[in-house]
């Protein structure tokens, strides 16, 4: 088995990080640049940076802040939020990012996963997936049954304010189908919610496809880690309240996991 990654989140919103419950009440949680250099002395495997509102607002992103918390890094660095073109992931990248992360920008063009992937390389370009359960069966989704009945994952854009009508598992196909190197997949109806991951959607779109899968959205504990990459068959492992928070550091997470036999990074 390939080590697993374990991997803290920087939702940053005018350029401070933030975190709410299921995308809303969102509270401050400390400057980014600061965060990530700590994350990165804690043993994190790699930092993930998503500018939240840079879409919903048709802004760039702050490439400022971007350049400000690379320069404290020496792990992977994955940057998304308002990445619309080749020309934007370039700029990212030339700011200090190892991958980007592209969400609306490729629902609405998916082209734009090939034409990256071509131009960088599949291993740097993640496209992110924000879904939530729809109980409401309809025609031609991938109807899963799940201990809450039978439900199917709808994909939101513009930090998970736009509904698509897209189902998720088939959207992750077409993800593959196009050279994208990763997917982070984040549950809405478990973000901020330290209940657990989503371990049905996890499992899902991890038996549909062949890439690595980075789950995200629920994480209270180093069970819940376990737990999706055991039953959920993540790849990584990404969270935010724990470690912002200090509930769970990341040393203590990659202890517990080891325990159990899952092989990471120590």
């Amino acid at each position: 088995m390939l080590a697993k990654r374990i991997i803290p989140c920087l939702d940053v919103r005018e350029g401070r990080v933030v975190k709410g419950v299921q995308f809303v009440n969102l509270k401050d949680e400390g400057d980014p640049a600061e965060l990530a250099q700590a994350y990165g002395r804690e043993g994190a495997d790699e930092v993930v940076f998503l500018d939240i509102t840079a879409s919903h607002e048709k802004r760039k992103i702050l490439l400022d802040t971007v350049r400000r918390t690379a320069e404290t890094l020496f792990i992977p660095f994955t940057v998304g939020g308002g990445i619309l073109s080749i020309d934007d992931i370039r700029d990212v990248l030339d700011s200090g990012a190892d991958k980007v992360s592209i969400n609306t920008a490729a629902v609405k063009e998916p082209n734009l996963i090939k034409k990256s992937a071509d131009a960088f390389g599949s291993q740097c370009i993640v496209v992110a997936i924000d879904a939530k359960r729809v109980y409401k069966i309809n025609e031609g989704k991938t109807i899963v049954e799940t201990s809450e009945g039978l439900c199917w994952w709808e994909v939101y854009l513009e930090g998970g304010r736009v509904p698509t009508g897209i189902d998720a598992i088939e959207w992750a196909k077409r993800v593959e189908e196009l050279e994208g190197g990763e997917i982070l997949l984040t549950s809405m109806d478990c973000d901020g919610t330290q209940s657990g991951y989503d371990i049905s959607l996890t499992r899902e779109i991890s038996e549909s496809t062949n890439i690595p899968i980075i789950a995200s959205g629920g994480a209270g504990k180093p069970e819940h880690i376990v737990q999706v990459f055991i039953e959920g068959k993540a790849d990584a492992a990404l969270a935010a309240s724990i470690f912002h928070r200090g509930t769970h550091p990341i040393s203590e997470v990659k202890s517990y996991i080891t325990k159990k036999g899952i092989p990471v990074r120590l």
